[in-house]
């Protein structure tokens, strides 16, 4: 009677995609949920009076990933990353709610008071302005998305064709961004107009200031990172 040898197996399929889109992709997941932490504080935007939430630097990188995607890999994909991007803000307010809704250990209660009060004012932000930020995100970041990919032209080659792309996708969709996130946060609650004027022409300027920058090196960043997978390989 003949041993049977079992068939060899043939050798797995491995998933591949390019080192700079898993990089970026990462960092955009990161990015999600530290703009809504760090949006609790007001910064001045020295040397000016004008003043914007801190989440407004987080959520520029989402700009700049977000263009640096549709730059590189396709409109499709970038939008496709944008919608998932639900995942991580979703999860994460879901661990929020849990540990605020757990009881503080007695040390904390007894010796750290002044933290466990500061913690819960932090996170605790009221439903409205919960439902605000995702609504803001979605809606400002399809947007960019779509007129990056829109301006695409002769020179968009050109790194200053980049940088002026960027900057003017950023700059558009930013100030939608301001008008929704305000208007559904605190519409109703007191007067929104200088907050808003202020947050719109706020983010337009870092808009203009920071995102051509940083656009031109987070393609240059990818394009690195892709090579470098390309030689490895």
């Amino acid at each position: 009677m003949t041993d049977s040898v079992p068939a060899a197996r043939a050798p797995a399929t491995a998933i591949s995609m390019p080192l700079g889109l898993f990089v970026f992709t990462l960092l955009y997941g990161g990015m999600t949920v530290l703009a809504g932490v760090v949006a609790f504080k007001q910064v001045q935007l020295v040397p000016t009076d004008l003043a914007v939430e801190a989440g407004i630097f987080a959520f520029l990188l989402l700009v700049v990933i977000s263009s640096t995607i549709a730059q590189l890999y396709g409109k499709d994909l970038a939008q496709r990353i944008v919608w998932w991007g639900f995942l991580p803000l979703a999860m994460s307010a879901a661990i929020i709610f849990l540990v605020l809704g757990l009881p503080a250990s007695p040390e904390m209660v007894e010796f750290r008071g002044d933290d466990l009060a500061a913690f819960e004012r932090v996170l605790g932000q009221t439903p409205r302005i919960m439902m605000a930020g995702p609504l803001a995100y979605i809606i400002s970041l399809l947007l960019n998305i779509w007129i990056f990919d829109r301006l695409r032209g002769e020179g968009e080659g050109t790194t200053f064709g980049l940088m002026v792309r960027g900057a003017i996708a950023s700059a558009l969709s930013q100030a939608i961004d301001s008008v929704i996130f305000v208007t559904a946060a605190f519409y109703g609650q007191f007067d929104i107009t200088d907050l808003l004027v202020g947050q719109v022409i706020a983010k337009v300027v870092l808009s203009l200031v920071l995102v051509p920058f940083l656009i031109t090196f987070g393609v240059k960043a990818a394009r690195w990172l892709d090579a470098r997978q390309a030689n490895a390989a």
